[in-house]
């Protein structure tokens, strides 16, 4: 593998090491070689960012009339989404993300495109990761429960015309596969594609969506096989609600007691976890992935990150498919998770340090399952960010103003100059090296404008549908 100079004026090693002048990076066989002092200009080098929860979606949701829909409302206007080959669709996806500093994602594949059986799919997936050059996550969805809302649906179907009633049966109500199949599809999907770069773990789309013989099917298989598992919880009040009737014991010692809260599990949103809960998975060292943008965007609400962070929680970030600006600007997104949780007056309540542990350390932990990344030492995994200083301190008034505040204050896409993942330069100049991204988003925009009139049925029930859920919801089952 091709070796790698990179200087830099700024280097950010760690989260808890004070950033360094004038250094040196030198990347072999797909490792930190060296970190030694330097001279003359360079970039703000830190570790590379994470994407602990991602969908890799192929188009930007407000494209297809879904801004400002709650989340319970929103998910079926995935289904306005055409079908379009896996390679591309994860190509486009995974190039974006790297395009805005992102080395390591989970794609929690909870939308098959369904053009070919799901092992062949799977291979597309991973054939894009390995074009791209990220590590990926391919967390297989999993899902046989609740298929419309969180209880049966005969009412709400009641409440649609004959049309839009006959549509949402046959788009939407699909017999799911059995448990067992599903379960067993996981590992035959991990024996055939896993290796550099790409790894399978088990996506359980959440205790809602599961039933209980999938769960303790999950819990049972991962604990056999070490297998990671990632999965939904508690994104909005409805869940909790739902939860708080279904397992009056509680959602989280339920999950405990059939091994789904262990340090090779990560959860993704936990909005409406409580203190014990909190401490639960504290104790048993599980992830809980922070997605700032998409829960403000769905109006989920907002995760209690300071207190998490206070109670022992291990914290990752992540995109979601729903980034702030639909953007995929990782930079952006660690900024605003920032901004949103740092403080209130005086009392901090996320220090710069957890921060970088969020975005780097323990997001990359949560999709590669490994422990040394997140840094920038002798010997630690190359997976390198460089931004442009020059265009970060091009204002910059007091020279000794600290690299870690220009990053805070201002950093976004447009400031990735290199991102190096396994050594493997997968971004230059702002551009994705592993494939014409330009040309595959102008391909795949074409391909769903063409295949637009597919999903015209969905399109016409669906303001129905959505005053429908709205009913559903703020009736007295849920917001009593």
């Amino acid at each position: 593998m091709t070796a790698h100079r990179i200087a830099a004026s700024w280097l950010i090693p760690d989260a808890a090491t004070p950033a360094a002048g004038n250094r040196v990076v030198t990347i072999a066989d797909g490792r930190i070689a060296a970190v030694e002092d330097g001279a003359g200009k360079g970039g703000l080098v830190l570790p590379a960012l994470a994407s602990a929860h991602d969908h890799a979606r192929v188009a930007r949701l407000s494209q297809v009339g879904s801004f400002d829909v709650p989340l319970e409302a929103w998910l079926p206007y995935l289904t306005l989404i055409p079908a379009v080959d896996a390679w591309l669709a994860s190509a486009v996806a995974f190039g974006r993300i790297a395009r805005g500093g992102v080395g390591a994602t989970m794609a929690h594949y909870t939308r098959v495109q369904g053009l070919t059986d799901f092992p062949t799919e799977a291979r597309a997936v991973a054939k894009a990761a390995r074009d791209v050059g990220l590590h990926v996550a391919l967390a297989v969805h999993c899902r046989d429960l609740n298929p419309l809302v969180y209880d049966p649906h005969q009412a709400l179907l009641a409440a649609l015309s004959p049309a839009a009633c006959a549509c949402v049966t046959r788009r939407l109500l699909r017999p799911p596969v059995q448990a067992a199949e599903q379960v067993a599809m996981v590992e035959a999907v991990a024996a055939d594609i896993e290796g550099p770069g790409v790894t399978v773990q088990y996506g359980p789309a959440g205790v809602q969506w599961c039933s209980d013989e999938m769960l303790r099917r999950i819990g049972t298989a991962a604990e056999r096989s070490g297998r990671r598992v990632h999965m939904h919880l508690l994104e909005t009040r409805y869940q909790r609600n739902w939860a708080d009737r279904t397992y009056p014991q509680g959602i989280v010692r339920y999950l405990d007691e059939i091994g789904l809260v262990n340090e090779r599990v990560s959860f993704a949103h936990c909005i409406w976890l409580r203190p014990d809960e909190m401490d639960l998975i504290a104790a048993r060292g599980a992830t809980i992935v922070i997605n700032t943008s998409s829960n403000f965007i769905v109006s989920s609400g907002l995760a209690p990150v300071g207190e998490m962070l206070r109670r022992g929680c291990r914290l990752a970030m992540g995109l979601d498919g729903l980034s702030f600006d639909e953007d995929e600007d990782a930079l952006r997104e660690m900024r605003l998770l920032y901004a949103v949780h740092k403080a209130a007056g005086f009392e901090i309540r996320v220090r710069r340090e957890d921060l970088l542990r969020i975005a780097c350390e323990h997001g990359r932990f949560a999709v590669t399952g490994e422990s040394d990344g997140g840094r920038i030492a002798a010997g630690a995994p190359a997976d390198v960010l460089v931004l442009d200083w020059d265009k970060l301190a091009a204002e910059l008034i007091e020279p000794d103003v600290p690299a870690i505040e220009l990053l805070l204050a201002k950093a976004r896409q447009e400031h990735v100059k290199q991102l190096f993942v396994a050594g493997r330069e997968i971004v230059r100049d702002g551009a994705v090296t592993g494939v014409d991204l330009p040309a595959l988003e102008a391909e795949l925009l074409a391909t769903l404008r063409k295949s637009v009139g597919t999903t015209a049925d969905v399109r016409a029930a669906m303001p129905e549908l959505r005053d429908a859920l709205r009913a559903h919801y703020c009736g007295p089952l849920y917001c009593a």
